[in-house]
């Protein structure tokens, strides 16, 4: 699976694009700012249907119009099928799988698998905890739909019972009844999402592992841990937090308070780990997502590197081009403020198939071309 052809109207510094791509290494060249990591937002809205860098969708309608729309074509094994994603000020937005419009956008979730490795992921090591669980409900949601309509539904419950909570703290009175319906519905999703976690990061460690030292060329031990309160029944653990949650106005437990500790030789990443060690640990995170969801799914995801390489000196850059234009990988897209940096990498390997876009504002040149030989 790859995609072949994007066409984007409006859509951030783009007023009208229509660009052809190879099935294997896209190089997106050009100074910062003139739209390269717009043009890798366009690529993922269409398997997420949503922007990775900006929440608000009006916002990524370009100045002065009034919507965007962004069509993939992807060639699959035995089909072609058109993606379209469409925000229109005032108006629902719609994904569009060869023009029928899905009915809620989780059906499309996982349809078109897709890594996205950028800087603003630094924060998967130093921001807080919902940022991990995030990356880590955001890898298995791709492969198992089951496991996303549990996320949901628990998150449905969860903003159900803490609006509850506030009310009751608000009126100065306590409904019994009304916060075990809610408890009822966390429990049912929330054990589910403690298995699923819990086993995903078991099949995960050590595809992470291989990468890091792959990437690393160290004898460090790199460490991935749930932190988690599961060992005790969601349904206790929410009938002893009653008094907690009564003067919070939140539930304060459940698996919306879990953690991924991140460590290195026992020590955390986030407090101890160079720079260097902290973006290795990052691409290690990252190619192993990849390779989890292409062992569960047979699909190769699609990449996106957005200036990954920063702080990466020319060997890394060098092993790590020639690691993901590898038949291991499947279509890539990256990212370079250097053109002569990707040009002098594929002449030493021309049999990789590559294109070479030079990206000015709002515009794609193609540049150099390299097929399969």
């Amino acid at each position: 699976m790859y995609l072949s052809n994007i066409k984007i109207s409006n859509f951030k510094t783009y007023e009208e694009v229509d660009v052809d791509f190879c099935s294997n290494v896209n190089c997106l060249v050009g100074n910062n700012g003139v739209g390269k990591t717009n043009l890798l937002d366009a690529i993922y809205y269409l398997s997420f249907c949503k922007s990775y860098f900006n929440p608000i969708d009006t916002q990524n309608i370009r100045h002065g119009e009034d919507f965007f729309a962004v069509h993939g074509m992807y060639d699959f094994d035995a089909e072609r099928v058109q993606v379209s994603c469409i925000e229109r000020k005032g108006q629902p937005k719609q994904m569009r799988w060869n023009k029928k419009v899905y009915k809620t956008f989780g059906e499309h979730i996982g349809r078109i698998p897709l890594v996205v490795v950028s800087p603003n992921d630094i924060e998967v090591i130093h921001g807080g905890s919902e940022v991990r669980r995030k990356f880590v409900d955001g890898v298995i949601s791709q492969t198992d739909r089951g496991y996303l309509d549990h996320l949901l539904q628990y998150q449905k419950a969860l903003v159900q019972r803490n609006h509850l909570l506030k009310q009751f703290y608000e009126d100065q009175q306590w409904d019994e009844a009304s916060i075990a319906i809610w408890d009822e519905q966390l429990v049912r999703h929330g054990e589910l999402l403690y298995d699923g976690r819990k086993r995903f990061l078991e099949e995960f460690l050590p595809l992470f592992n291989e990468y890091y030292s792959w990437i690393s060329n160290s004898g460090e031990r790199a460490t991935v841990e749930y932190v988690s309160n599961a060992e005790v029944p969601l349904q206790q653990q929410l009938t002893e937090a009653r008094r907690n949650d009564r003067y919070a106005q939140y539930t304060t437990v459940g698996p919306h308070k879990d953690d991924v500790t991140l460590g290195i030789d026992d020590y955390p990443v986030k407090k101890f780990g160079s720079q260097g060690q902290q973006k290795t640990f990052l691409l290690a995170l990252k190619l192993g997502q990849f390779e989890y969801i292409y062992q569960r799914s047979g699909v190769k995801p699609i990449l996106l590197l957005d200036d990954i390489f920063d702080k990466l000196d020319m060997v890394r850059v060098k092993q790590l081009v020639h690691l993901v234009g590898s038949e291991r990988f499947g279509q890539v897209f990256l990212t370079d403020t250097q053109p002569g940096r990707v040009e002098d990498i594929f002449a030493e390997i021309p049999h990789v198939e590559h294109r070479i876009f030079e990206v000015t504002r709002g515009k794609l040149e193609l540049k150099q071309e390299g097929t399969n030989v």
